[in-house]
């Protein structure tokens, strides 16, 4: 028995690694085609999975999907339990508690308000129950350089206040209140002055959702720090008329630019809000194919691309029609990179003998949600960071057009270049080079943890985020050559003896924004903690020459207090160029005061 044993240990140890190695006839259709990638791209972009929205049934089976696919390739799995799946959790969406309310008490006779019917309680509400006198702030707007301030004259400190949507110039996108008029900004503004709660009413001239759920719908976890509902207009005009006032009288007046705050007389309100994070669960699945260099082995490049998208259009989307309906089956966005992993981890499969480095195949989930699967990976990685010596990214490559390819990241080592360079004379695309390691995709999060990195894209296109984003509109051939660019590229990185030297990136200060000033600061929005966590700081950016980090999280900016990535921006687009302004982070759960001095942010044109 004991012999018979050994021989089955033994048999086991020299056929194991086998399972793990494709077969030389599978190797002899081990190319990239055309055919091949559209194939994956009609499966992970049909219909059937449903937008492959993170946490969904869809994005499920394209994950199995992609696993399988790895099995075939000869994938060793890196995820969890001897899988490919390295499993995470983040919050899906916001939902109703038990206990939300309002309770109106006008000239001590109190009114229950009907949840749903005549009152909701928004997605971005704090929790928790106060009461107190009720004001009216008109839209609840603060705005010195428009010589405007609805809370001009009026203590709000511990009261509940009651605002307008919108603005005193309606919802014109070129009015200047335009930047004034979101909600969250209002409840920020309401709590910095020190308010308990506030509600919103909608103005007679916008029309009035049937659905009062549909207002400040936000499926991101990030407490507001203010007790925060809508109200059913006609509702608010009953209290408005026991004070002897005329709702649309006052908005008339507001639009004139007169103030029309005021303390209502004997009228108190208590506010109930319970709302429930909504926790979902989804993985990146992780394949690696080993080196056969007994030292080089142990270094790794990283090929990633993210197989999520956005479902049916429930967020993100730019279709017109919002009714959460349409699919949205996002055949560039990305069923296009992931195809051109699968390819790849297929390739490079039946080349192992020659390979000298390890190379790690990933594709990310939640990437469309804040690139929580990617972040995921840098803060729980499965082999050494230090040891992962680059990051290739690819995020939208199949609709190339009049061979124009644009590569993001080259500025995070000075070997990418000539790199590049070099590849691309096989191919003469039209190369856009871009400096920035922190484009906005998976490369991102480790760019921050200064990992060289680049990112390949085709470039944007009306398609983009809608549901006409089908596997039909692929470029396959197109992207059969981009694919191919990216092999060489890897073959030569694998074959260097040197590692790839790193490089912050000395990035411009443009860009299309509301902002006057530039900070360097990269939000981490995968991010669950109060404040605003940094993924990064931009090298010889006011944040670095401030003392900012990695991993600092802002909770205070000026006199506001940062309870999420909302306030931040709106804290940002009061600063002004050049005024220093006081900061204050956590940095290892210790709280840290800085200086910094925001630089002005220079023009697109």
């Amino acid at each position: 028995m004991i012999r018979e044993l050994f021989l089955y240990l033994l048999l086991v140890l020299i056929v194991s690694p086998v399972q793990f190695a494709i077969s030389g006839s599978d190797c002899e259709n081990a190319q990239i085609t055309p055919e091949e990638i559209i194939g994956h791209i009609r499966f992970l972009a049909s219909d059937e999975l449903e937008g492959r929205m993170s946490g969904t049934p869809g994005a499920k089976r394209a994950a199995d999907y992609i696993s399988s696919e790895f099995k075939k390739a000869g994938l060793k799995p890196l995820g969890d339990k001897n899988s490919y799946f390295q499993r995470f959790s983040f919050t899906k969406g916001i939902l109703l508690g038990s206990n939300n309310s309002l309770e109106l008490e006008v000239d001590n006779k109190s009114t229950r308000l009907q949840l749903g019917e005549d009152f909701n309680t928004l997605s971005f509400s704090s929790k928790g129950e106060v009461e107190g006198d009720l004001v009216f702030a008109g839209y609840g707007i603060s705005a010195p350089e428009l010589d405007y301030d609805d809370y001009k004259e009026l203590d709000v400190k511990d009261k509940i206040v009651l605002v307008l949507r919108y603005t005193p110039e309606e919802y014109d996108p070129k009015s200047p209140f335009y930047n004034y008029a979101a909600l969250r900004y209002k409840a920020m503004n309401a709590r910095e002055k020190g308010a308990k709660a506030i509600i919103f009413v909608t103005p007679h001239y916008a029309q009035e959702e049937v659905n009062l759920t549909t207002i400040g719908l936000d499926h991101s976890y990030s407490d507001s720090g203010i007790k925060s509902l809508v109200l059913r207009r006609e509702k608010a005009q009953e209290i408005m008329s026991a004070s002897g006032k005329d709702l649309k009288s006052l908005e008339e007046n507001l639009s004139k630019k007169k103030t029309s705050s005021f303390i209502f007389t004997n009228t108190r309100a208590k506010v109930r809000t319970d709302l429930i994070e909504d926790r979902g669960e989804s993985a990146n699945v992780i394949g690696i194919i080993e080196g056969s260099d007994p030292v080089l082995k142990q270094e790794y490049i990283v090929v990633g691309a993210h197989y999520d998208h956005i479902g049916f259009g429930e967020r993100n989307s730019r279709s017109d029609n919002k009714t959460g309906d349409n699919i949205h089956n996002g055949a560039d966005d990305n069923a296009s990179g992931i195809a051109g992993l699968i390819e790849l981890a297929e390739f490079f499969s039946c080349k192992r003998d020659s390979l000298k480095r390890s190379l790690v195949f990933i594709a990310f989930s939640a990437e469309e949600l804040g690139l929580i699967g990617a972040s995921f990976y840098v803060d729980n990685p499965r082999l050494p960071l230090d040891k992962t010596v680059a990051m290739l990214n690819m995020d939208m490559i199949g609709r190339l057009d009049q061979n124009k390819l644009t590569v993001f990241g080259v500025g995070s080592s000075p070997s990418w270049n000539e790199l590049i360079n070099n590849a691309n004379s096989d191919f003469e695309f039209e190369l856009s080079l871009n400096n920035s390691g922190f484009a906005p995709s998976d490369q991102s999060a480790f760019f921050a943890k200064k990992i060289p990195v680049l990112h390949f894209f085709t470039g944007l296109h009306d398609d983009y985020h809608t549901p006409s984003d089908d596997w039909e509109k692929i470029n396959s051939k197109g992207e059969q050559k981009v694919l191919m660019l990216i092999s060489g590229l890897v073959t030569e990185l694998n074959s260097e003896q040197n590692e790839l030297r790193f490089s912050d990136v000395d990035e411009p200060k443009k860009g299309s924004t509301k902002f006057k000033v530039y900070l360097g600061t990269v939000p981490d929005y995968s991010s669950q903690m109060e404040g605003v966590k940094l993924m990064g700081v931009r090298d010889g950016s006011p944040a670095d020459k401030a003392g900012l980090q990695s991993e600092d999280t802002i909770i205070r900016f000026g006199e506001v207090e940062i309870k999420n990535i909302y306030d931040y921006v709106y804290a940002l687009s009061d600063s002004k160029p050049g005024v220093p302004t006081n900061l204050v982070v956590l940095r290892d759960y210790r709280p840290i005061s800085l200086i910094i001095v925001p630089e002005p942010r220079e023009s697109e044109n």
